[in-house]
C-alpha cells in the first residue's frame, strides 16, 4: 500500500488542505507547531477513525484537540491510496453526530463496503495499535538510559507473547496480580455456608405451614359466624315479637284480672254460681205463698193471742183454769208469731240476695260484655268470653313455652357465635403466624436467590482467578522461552536490520531468557545497558521495522511514517540510517522533520525524494 494524496476539510488548523505522496522517500519539512503531528494524526484517523472520549477524559482527547480551530461542523477529509493495483479514496467525516465513512474504489468506479475485510487488505490486517507500534515510527520516549533499557525490554517481551506492541508484559503482568487481588477480595467465603443454611430454614418453613392447622379456615369459619349471626337475628326478632305478642295477651288477661287458666274458671264458676243464686232468689222472690203464709200465720198468732187474752179474763167459760187456759192458746200464738216474723225476714233476705246477686251478675256482664243486662244470653256470652280468655292463655302458654325454645336455640346459638369467634380469633393468630412464616419464608428466598448470584459470580470469580493464574503461569512460560517461536523469528529479523542501520558496528541482536537485550559484535556480546542513547535510539528502530516486516509477511510493504523519529540522531547515524532506508525498504516512506539536515544528507548522498514544505 502506498498513499497518494490527503485533503483536509476541517482538521485542527488546516481548511482546505491538501498534499500529495510519491513513491520512495517522502520529506514533510515545517517548523515546529507548523503542522506535522496534525497531518500524521489526520492519516491515522482517516485510517481508523477517531472517537470522542467520555467524561473528563473528553476534554483533552483527540476529537477534542484536533476539532476545526473553525467552522467545527466542518469536521473532514479525503485519503487517496493505491493497494492491490486499485486506488481507493477514503472520505470521512469525524462530527460527532455524523461519523460518515465512504470508499470509492476509483480504478472500478464504484463504492464498496467500509468493513473490516477492507482494512485488513490494505492494512495487511493491522489494527489501530499494531499500526502505532510499527510503521507509525516516532523517536524512543524514555527521559533516561536505563528507562530506554526497560521500554524495549517490554517491547521485545509483549511482541515475544503476543506479536503486537499492544501489551506490557511488566505492566500486564502486575495488572493481572492487582485483578487477581481484586476478585479475590470480591469472593463472599461465607455465602455458600449461609446459601445451606438458608436452604435448611426453607424446608422446615415449608414442612410447618403444611400442617393442617395452617390451612386457612377462615373463610369458612366467617361465613359460619355469619349464618349463626342471622340465625340468631331472626330468633331474637322472632322472640321479640312474641315477647310483644306475649305481653299484650298478658296485658288483656291481667286487665280482666286473669292469672291463669284456673283463675278463669274459677271466675267463671264463680259467675254461673251468682247468676245461679240471682235466678234463685229472683225465683224465690217471685214465689206469692211466702207473703200469704207470713200473713196468715201473722193472723193466726193474732187469733192466739186474742184467745188467750180472753182466756185470762174468763171471757171465755172453758173447762180448764183460766191460766192452763191461756197458756193454751199463748203457745200458738207464739209459734205463729214467730214463724211469721221468720217467713217475713226469710222475704226480706232472698230479696236481698237477688239484689246482691243481681248487682254482681249485672257487674260481670258489664265489664266483660259491656250490657249488663241479666239473661241466658248474657251468661251465655259471658262463658264463651270465658272460653276465649282461656284460649287465650292457652295459646300464651303455648307462646311462653315457644319463647323458652326459642331462648334455648337463642343461648346455643350465641354459644356457636362464640365459638366461631374464638375459632376465626385463633385462626386469625393462626394467618398472622402463617403470614409471618410467609414473610420469612419470602425473605429466606429472597436471601437464597440474593446469595445464589453471589456463588454465581464467586464461581465466575474463582473462574477469573483460575483464568489469570492461568494466563500469569502461561506469560511467565512464554518469557521463558524468549528464544522460541516468534522470538527467535524476531532475533533474526532484527539482526538483518541492526547491521545496516548502525553502519555494520553491529551486526546482530539477541535476547535471552530474562528479556536481556544483547547486541553482537566480533568479538563479545554488549549489554543494551552500555550502549549509547543514540544506538538504543537505532535498535528501537530496527525492532519496529522488524515487527512491521513479520507482521505483513508477503503482502506488499506498508509506508513507513517517521514523526521526528530521528532526533537523537548524529548527522552519521542519520546519514546511515538514511541511505539503508533507501536502499533496503521497497515501500514508501513518509518522514516529518522540523530539521533541514535530513534533505541536506539525501542530497549530498544524491537520494532521491520528494519534499513538501509545510
Amino acid at each position: 500500500m502506498k498513499l497518494l494524496d490527503l485533503h483536509i476539510n476541517g482538521f485542527g488548523k488546516f481548511h482546505g488542505k491538501s498534499m500529495d505522496f510519491q513513491d520512495g522517500l517522502n520529506i514533510v519539512y515545517g517548523k515546529n507547531e507548523a503542522g506535522k503531528s496534525t497531518l500524521h494524526t489526520f492519516i491515522r484517523g482517516m485510517l481508523f477513525g477517531i472517537e470522542r472520549g467520555r467524561g473528563r477524559v473528553s476534554k483533552n482527547d483527540l476529537y477534542t484537540k484536533y476539532e476545526p480551530w473553525e467552522d467545527s461542523a466542518n469536521y473532514q477529509g479525503q485519503l487517496r491510496l493505491e493497494s492491490g493495483g486499485c486506488v481507493y479514496r477514503i472520505e470521512r467525516k469525524f462530527s460527532k453526530n455524523n461519523k460518515e465513512v465512504h470508499i470509492i474504489n476509483e480504478t472500478l468506479g464504484k463504492e464498496i463496503p467500509a468493513d473490516k475485510a477492507f482494512y485488513d487488505q490494505v492494512l495487511c490486517g493491522l489494527t489501530e495499535t499494531s499500526y502505532n507500534n510499527t510503521i507509525s515510527i516516532g523517536q524512543l520516549k524514555s527521559a533516561t538510559d536505563s528507562s530506554m533499557v526497560s521500554e524495549l525490554k517490554n517491547y521485545i517481551a509483549n511482541l515475544n507473547t503476543s506479536g503486537s506492541m499492544a501489551l506490557n508484559i511488566t505492566r500486564a503482568t502486575a495488572f493481572l496480580k492487582k485483578q487477581k487481588k481484586d476478585l479475590e477480595n470480591q469472593i463472599v467465603p461465607e455465602a455458600a455456608r449461609n446459601y445451606t443454611t438458608l436452604l435448611g430454614e426453607i424446608r422446615s418453613i415449608e414442612q410447618e405451614i403444611a400442617a393442617p392447622e395452617f390451612e386457612n379456615q377462615l373463610t369458612a369459619y366467617r361465613s359460619m359466624q355469619k349464618n349463626v349471626n342471622e340465625q340468631l337475628a331472626e330468633k331474637r326478632r322472632e322472640r321479640e315479637e312474641l315477647i310483644q305478642k306475649i305481653a299484650k295477651g298478658r296485658q288483656i288477661l291481667n286487665s280482666n284480672q286473669f292469672d291463669g287458666e284456673d283463675s278463669i274458671r274459677t271466675y267463671l264458676q264463680k259467675a254461673e254460681k251468682v247468676y245461679g243464686e240471682y235466678k234463685a232468689a229472683k225465683a224465690a222472690s217471685e214465689k206469692k205463698s211466702r207473703p200469704v203464709l207470713a200473713i196468715f200465720c201473722f193472723l193466726l198468732a193474732a187469733a192466739s193471742a186474742v184467745l188467750s187474752a180472753g182466756s185470762f179474763s174468763g171471757i171465755l167459760r172453758l173447762p180448764v183454769s183460766s191460766v192452763q187456759a191461756g197458756a193454751i192458746f199463748l203457745i200458738p200464738a207464739a209459734i205463729f208469731l214467730f214463724s211469721g216474723i221468720f217467713l217475713r225476714m226469710k222475704i226480706k233476705r232472698c230479696q236481698k240476695e237477688l239484689e246482691l246477686s243481681a248487682g254482681l251478675i249485672r257487674e260481670i256482664f258489664a265489664r266483660h260484655l259491656g250490657d249488663s243486662s241479666i239473661s241466658d244470653d248474657a251468661m251465655n256470652a259471658l262463658s264463651g268470653r270465658m272460653e276465649e280468655f282461656i284460649r287465650l292463655n292457652s295459646a300464651l302458654e303455648r307462646s311462653e313455652e315457644s319463647m323458652r325454645k326459642q331462648q334455648e336455640e337463642i343461648e346455643k346459638l350465641q354459644k356457636q357465635a362464640e365459638s366461631c369467634s374464638a375459632e376465626i380469633e385463633e385462626q386469625q393468630k393462626l394467618q398472622w403466624e402463617l403470614e409471618k412464616k410467609l414473610e420469612r419464608l419470602s425473605f429466606c428466598r429472597d436471601q437464597v436467590a440474593a446469595l445464589q448470584h453471589v456463588i454465581d459470580e464467586n464461581d465466575r470469580l474463582r473462574d477469573e482467578v483460575t483464568a489469570i493464574d492461568l494466563a500469569l503461569e502461561t506469560m511467565t512460560e512464554v518469557s521463558t522461552s524468549i528464544r522460541s517461536s516468534f522470538g527467535l523469528l524476531l532475533n533474526k529479523t532484527a539482526s538483518d536490520l541492526i547491521s545496516g542501520i548502525t553502519g555494520g558496528i553491529y551486526n546482530s541482536m539477541s535476547v535471552d531468557e530474562n528479556l536481556n537485550i544483547y547486541m553482537n559484535t566480533r568479538t563479545k556480546l554488549v549489554p543494551i545497558e552500555q550502549v549509547s542513547s543514540g544506538t538504543m535510539d537505532q535498535i528501537y528502530l530496527a525492532l519496529r521495522m522488524a515487527v512491521a516486516r513479520l507482521m505483513q509477511g508477503e503482502n506488499e510493504p506498508l509506508p513507513l511514517i517517521f514523526d521526528d523519529s530521528f532526533v537523537q540522531y548524529d548527522d552519521e547515524r542519520l546519514r546511515t540510517a538514511l541511505k539503508w532506508l533507501s536502499n533496503t525498504y521497497d515501500g514508501q516512506c513518509i518522514i516529518f522533520t522540523c530539521h533541514k539536515r535530513e534533505l541536506q544528507i539525501l542530497n549530498e548522498e544524491k537520494i532521491p525524494c520528494h519534499l513538501m514544505n509545510m
